[in-house]
Parts: C-alpha cells; structure tokens; sequence
C-alpha cells in the first residue's frame, strides 16, 4: 500500500475506535507542539501537524492506535501487520 492509502486505514480505524483525528497548522501557534491524543470534552481527538510527511503521520497515528484494543474492528491485512511491529 501506499503511505497515503496506509494514513487513510488508520483514520478509520480511528474513527472506528471514536478517536476524532484532526490535522491542524502548529506553525502558528508560536509554541512547540507535537502531534498526539488528547481528551477534549469527554472526546478523544488526536491532533495532527499537518506539515509533517506522511511517514511521520502514518508512524505518529500507528503508535497512537497501537494502544487500543482493535481486536475486535475489521482491519486490512497491511494494517493489522503494521500495528503487531513495535
């Protein structure tokens, strides 16, 4: 699979898991700011730096997902083998 349809599988494995994944500009922000999850209102959202290449937001968003419990969410092979890596 491409890094791109690779970025794409994990969005929705996110959204199945109800993890909101947004992609926002840090540059403006002034402040160093790293992708990651966070609990905004009772809601998992999990924040993207837009900037960064899709292998880092591909690696940032697996890291994330492999916390989670989607033993029981339908993933494509590819995905599922690039969670099992550490």
């Amino acid at each position: 699979m491409k890094p791109q349809q690779i970025y794409e599988e994990l969005k929705l494995l996110a959204e199945k898991l109800d993890i909101e994944v947004k992609e926002q500009n840090f540059r403006t922000t002034g402040i160093k700011v790293k992708s990651g999850l966070c609990v905004v209102r009772g809601r998992r959202l999990f924040v993207m730096n837009k900037h960064n290449h899709i292998r880092k937001k591909v690696a940032v968003l697996a890291d994330c997902l492999r916390e989670f419990d989607h033993d029981q969410e339908f993933v494509v092979p590819a995905i599922r083998e690039l969670l099992s890596r550490e």
